[in-house]
């Protein structure tokens, strides 16, 4: 399902793959590969390799640091940083703040938080669904009460994935309860350090603790942290989510995990043949790849949208959707690859070193499948998405 692609992207892929090489550890990529869990210091390794590179904000303008990478690098990229299992970059600062700051944020704030983004120097977490306003986030309660230079807040954020390791949160915040739900909503930046915040872990049902609660109790926020004009944040929230759906489509991570599935199938064996020439499990395989593909050119449109100063479009919302499907699908694949292997779910079995054919052992499977239900539901369930998508072609 390779592009045919121009020399100049040739060679650019050459680039990144020597870069690869030489900067990705094998044993973090061999812990990426299998699944495993990474510490905040994996991430912060990665994060400044990339960043020493200059690479490691790919669609950021040059005149913010950032590389400015056209759509076809940005999908090269993208896609070999995958195959070469290197940990994914945290995205809430770089793939979501970032593109806000440089769209809405003042000139003091884009001086001070991007280059601190790109440095490590601020871990951000995101703080946006609250309980009883997930995908229907605009009924969200969390309040900021504006007294001289500092607002006050007060409520609840969940789900707030890696908020443990965050020292900053951007947060939607209620500043008029008095306007209709999406209007009334404004976008805070706010220091997790401060007085009256709180997090509190939720376990999951792979065992880890990657989401949290964040409370806030008369937290006060400097007023030159509230980002755009007061009362707008919907705007900017809107634009942010555009931009994390596109990320979490995952095209190369589907493509990497595709190649393990093959992997498995090529060497588990039922009724002495492999599992690949099952005309079952092929079919299920095609069809991924078929999809895959269409993903991967839709992905670049929106890519170069992106690289045009555009904000993704509807079609992010699309993106979403079949993104997640076939994440989903592909560890579904691997799951019942490796059979019965699989079946005993412990928490304990996820950082196990059982031998399998392919470097997915059965505790990583199982966990990673389990892990990935939640795709179709954050950034936006897919139902949702999909009642976007209608009314935007019904209203034509």
């Amino acid at each position: 399902m390779d592009l045919t692609l121009s020399p100049e992207a040739e060679a650019f892929r050459a680039e990144v793959r020597a870069f690869l090489a030489d900067a990705l550890p094998s044993e973090l990529a061999d812990r990426v590969r299998r699944h495993q869990s990474l510490g905040k210091a994996d991430h912060e390794f990665w994060h400044a390799k990339l960043n020493e590179r200059g690479w490691l904000a790919p669609n950021w303008p040059k005149a913010f640091g950032g590389a400015e990478m056209s759509a076809i690098e940005r999908h090269i990229f993208d896609e070999e940083c995958a195959l070469a299992h290197a940990p994914r970059v945290v995205p809430f600062g770089l793939s979501m703040l970032g593109p806000v700051l440089q769209k809405f944020g003042s000139k003091a704030q884009q001086d001070y938080w991007l280059p601190r983004i790109l440095s490590g120097a601020d871990w951000w977490c995101q703080g946006y669904s609250e309980p009883g306003a997930g995908s229907d986030l605009a009924a969200l309660k969390t309040r900021a009460v504006r007294d001289g230079d500092h607002y006050i807040v007060n409520g609840q954020k969940t789900w707030t994935t890696l908020g443990q390791h965050a020292n900053m949160i951007f947060c939607l915040v209620r500043t008029d309860p008095d306007a209709k739900k999406q209007e009334g909503i404004s976008f805070l930046l706010i220091d997790m350090s401060t007085p009256g915040v709180e997090v509190r872990p939720i376990k999951l049902i792979d065992g880890g603790a990657e989401v949290n609660e964040v409370w806030f109790t008369d937290v006060r926020v400097p007023v030159e942290n509230l980002v755009g004009e007061e009362n707008k944040g919907w705007t900017y929230a809107k634009y942010l989510l555009t931009h994390e759906r596109t990320n979490i489509s995952g095209v190369g991570f589907s493509r990497a995990g595709l190649a393990a599935v093959k992997r498995i199938a090529a060497n588990v064996r039922q009724r002495g043949e492999a599992l690949i020439e099952n005309p079952h499990f092929a079919a299920r395989v095609a069809q991924v790849e078929i999809d895959l593909r269409a993903m991967a050119v839709t992905n670049l449109r929106i890519v170069s949208k992106a690289a045009a100063g555009q904000a993704p479009g509807i079609e992010s919302s699309l993106l979403k959707i079949k993104g997640t499907q076939i994440r989903q699908e592909i560890t579904d694949l691997a799951r019942r690859a490796v059979g019965p292997m699989a079946m005993p779910f412990e928490s304990e079995a996820v950082e196990s070193n059982t031998p399998l054919p392919d470097p997915f052992d059965a505790g990583a499977v199982a966990g990673s499948f389990f892990n990935n239900r939640k795709l179709s539901i954050f950034g936006g369930s897919n139902e949702i998405q999909r009642e976007i998508y209608s009314k935007s072609i019904l209203r034509g």
